[in-house]
């Protein structure tokens, strides 16, 4: 392995060495061995149509002989044009002003500066944010701020600006309390608002599903109220839709499928199909027009050297035709993974919390060990996994599936095969209990 490597969410002298991967085609990544695992989590949750898709390819390849990159300051081109438009067709009739980047962590920080400039820009000063437990938005300082404080940010709180956290109602199949954990928290908020009036700049959330705290779900009806609380009020609501757009959710959007339309929406990931890295954050016509100025002072300055880098923009367009194409996938992949956990929950009595929120499955694996991202049953089951020719990547004891659009039925029930395989030898079989 090479030595000058220095690997993302890694410690280096106790983790094993890295799985060199020759290939990927589909659902299938082929290793330098020659063995071939299932990408049951997308890559890291980017990849939404299958590696290397031909329709994809051949937009990309066509553009790089045409224009592959150029200066976004100042001039533009067809296929961010086209891509913009696009893309506001698709979202709430609101969200109408699209602004290019690069990676989620930056679409975040970005949404986070223009709810505070704006209220900068009409001559009023709001400088706090709410925020929820749990919550992972980017390792950026703005965004990390705006997290949970957690193992990937402790060592900088001391830099990291004050934010309010509110509870996060998750809920899961079969949950009793949810009512009333809505409730608790949309008083929370309530009180936020009422004892800092004027003060906030905006609240943002991960809506229906929070990621990296575990695949946490919450329903459309607690974001239908909390946008009515942040309207109330008059701060902005911020979808960071990194993780749940394009079809994760089971529609093209989160809040499409919750009826809520946001005052900013953050989108990465899965835009451009999982072959480049692009990011939009998209606003209403309100917030851009505070920027609207002959005041140089009221721009927004921030962009990127590869803001809406054409091969990007291209991939994102073939990957939005391509989304239309799989709608009948992501929409029904939902009842394809109940049918499965219900047989996991009936023989294995250590898992719990089961949820399913469209595309994504999730479920607690309990052991004697804290519940969380430092629980070493993830490694274990993702050490397991591999050798049953799957990759799965649990948070914590946390096992969770985000397979690609392009997995058929029947591979999907192979995969939860192997899941039961890789149970079996991790907490043994219990059905006889």
């Amino acid at each position: 392995m090479n030595p000058h490597i220095w690997y993302p969410y890694t410690q280096a002298k106790t983790a094993p060495d890295p799985i060199e991967v020759k290939s990927a085609k589909g659902l299938w990544l082929e290793l330098a061995d020659g063995q071939k695992i299932a990408d049951c989590i997308s890559s890291w949750w980017v990849n939404l149509h299958g590696h290397a898709h031909p329709k994809i390819v051949a937009a990309i390849a066509h553009q790089a002989a045409q224009l592959e990159h150029v200066i976004f300051a100042g001039f533009t081109h067809a296929p961010a044009q086209e891509l913009a438009s696009q893309l506001v067709a698709r979202l709430p009739e609101n969200l109408t002003r699209v602004f290019y980047s690069d990676n989620g962590s930056t679409a975040v920080e970005i949404a986070l500066k223009m709810a505070y400039q704006y209220w900068a820009n009409i001559g009023k000063h709001r400088g706090r944010f709410m925020s929820f437990e749990g919550a992972y938005h980017g390792d950026m300082f703005g965004t990390m701020a705006v997290g949970t404080r957690s193992i990937f940010s402790d060592v900088f709180k001391d830099l990291l600006f004050e934010v309010d956290f509110c509870p996060y109602p998750d809920t899961y199949d079969g949950d009793l309390d949810i009512l009333e954990k809505e409730a608790n928290c949309l008083n929370i908020i309530r009180q936020n608002l009422s004892d800092r009036p004027n003060s906030y700049a905006g609240i943002i959330i991960e809506p229906l599903v929070q990621g990296v705290a575990g695949m946490r779900i919450c329903r459309s009806q607690f974001l239908q109220q909390l946008r009515e609380l942040a309207t109330e009020f008059d701060t902005f609501l911020i979808f960071d839709e990194v993780m749940t757009g394009f079809g994760r959710t089971g529609a093209d959007f989160a809040c499409n499928r919750a009826h809520v339309k946001p005052d900013l929406i953050c989108l990465s990931k899965g835009i451009t199909g999982g072959f480049l890295p692009l990011a939009v954050t998209v606003a209403t016509e309100r917030i851009y027009g505070s920027f609207y100025s002959d005041d140089p002072t009221k721009t927004l300055y921030h962009g990127h050297s590869y803001t809406a880098n054409p091969l990007g923009c291209v991939a994102a367009l073939a990957s939005l035709k391509l989304l239309t194409q799989n709608q009948p996938i992501y929409t029904q992949m939902e009842v394809w993974h109940r049918q499965y956990l219900i047989e996991l929950a009936n023989k294995y009595p250590q898992l719990s919390k089961f949820r399913v929120m469209g595309t994504i499955s999730a479920f607690d694996v309990n052991n004697s060990e804290k519940s969380g991202y430092l629980n070493n049953v993830g490694r274990e089951i993702r050490h397991h996994a591999i050798a049953h020719g799957v990759l799965l990547r649990p948070l914590g004891n946390v096992l969770y599936l985000m397979p690609p659009y392009c997995i058929t039925e029947s591979e999907l029930a192979w995969v939860y095969q192997q899941i039961d395989r890789v149970l079996d030898k991790v907490l043994g079989d219990s059905s006889a209990e």
